[in-house]
């Protein structure tokens, strides 16, 4: 459209916008624009996590091999460190304190050794865990994939050093007396039910590391209080025994001291069933899934505040 001025002069008006008047949102709508980084829906999330499934392998067996790198010793230390950590509860509970009350020494020292594996696993998904977004930032803002492959994969990083940390535990088991059985069998479920447990855990506290980094420092307390109430280094139905039965009962069913008594059933022939609480596999079942459901839509709630501000 033009107009001619008393000059001569031809002046050119703009015509109207046909996107005049229009929000930011109707838009983006009107040329298909959508919001970077925007959460998608939970059946897409899990489908990109699908997708993303040998990323996640490969991240942890990359974290797994770099962990020791700098160590004479390298992966050895996967072993070492809960073995030591065995040797000084064994020297302090179990020779000191006396904590093997009930149990002969060819059950407790197998026993032991157990607890502390089982529960370094826990323990080190959950550690990873809190720092899964928070000490990733740079690969978080810098490349669009699901969040949820970081604890994912932190949490397999750590299941895969415990399968090599359990031929050292078999050879514990089997010098102490308790030799392969059908039992054995056994710690296929309990160690799949841990993991989708710790998975739910480590998604959790990534989302709570995500918004306070310093969860990363109080959360080792938070782990050593849980350690000692969950019987890693004796009996909770022998070191209790004068208790309320409701006491014994409420420590038993905590998740840690449950995978645990599992993993000593099916690994320790002096460890029988009167040590677990009863329906002990519908426990370990109830907090795999309630913490890996659970868990999982926590963080993906959050997944569009990851790497933000």
């Amino acid at each position: 459209m033009s107009d001619t001025t008393q000059d001569g002069a031809v002046a050119v008006s703009d015509h109207p916008s046909p996107d005049g008047g229009l929000s930011a949102a109707e838009l983006a709508g009107k040329y298909g624009l959508a919001v970077s980084g925007a959460r998608p829906g939970l059946v897409e999330y899990v489908r990109q996590l699908w997708g993303r499934r040998h990323f996640i392998l490969a991240f942890s067996q990359a974290k797994l091999t770099a962990q020791y790198s700098q160590a004479k010793l390298g992966q050895l230390w996967q072993v070492a460190t809960p073995l030591l950590n065995a040797a000084v509860y064994y020297f302090i509970f179990g020779l000191i304190l006396k904590a093997s009350r009930g149990m002969s020494h060819d059950t407790y020292i197998p026993f032991l050794v157990t607890g502390v594996f089982v529960f370094t696993f826990t323990q080190s998904s959950i550690m990873a865990g809190v720092r899964a977004i928070s000490g990733n930032l740079g690969l978080v803002r810098a490349l669009h994939f699901p969040r949820a492959s970081l604890p994912i994969s932190f949490a397999l990083q750590q299941l895969q050093q415990l399968l090599f940390s359990m031929l050292v535990l078999f050879v514990v088991a089997i010098a102490f007396g308790s030799y392969p059985g059908l039992s054995w069998l056994l710690i296929v479920p309990v160690l799949t039910l841990q993991f989708l447990f710790n998975t739910g855990l480590a998604l959790i506290v990534a989302r709570l590391g995500a918004k306070t980094p310093d969860l990363a420092q109080l959360m080792p307390f938070i782990l050593r209080t849980w350690m000692y109430t969950s019987g890693v280094m004796f009996s909770i139905s022998n070191m209790l025994v004068g208790r309320p039965e409701w006491v014994i009962r409420a420590l038993q069913v905590n998740p840690a001291a449950i995978y645990m008594d599992l993993m000593r059933f099916a690994l320790i022939d002096g460890y029988g069933a009167s040590h677990l609480p009863p329906h002990v596999w519908a426990i370990a079942t109830f907090w795999a899934v309630l913490f890996a459901a659970g868990g999982f839509v926590y963080f993906w709630k959050a997944e569009e505040r990851y790497g933000r501000g």
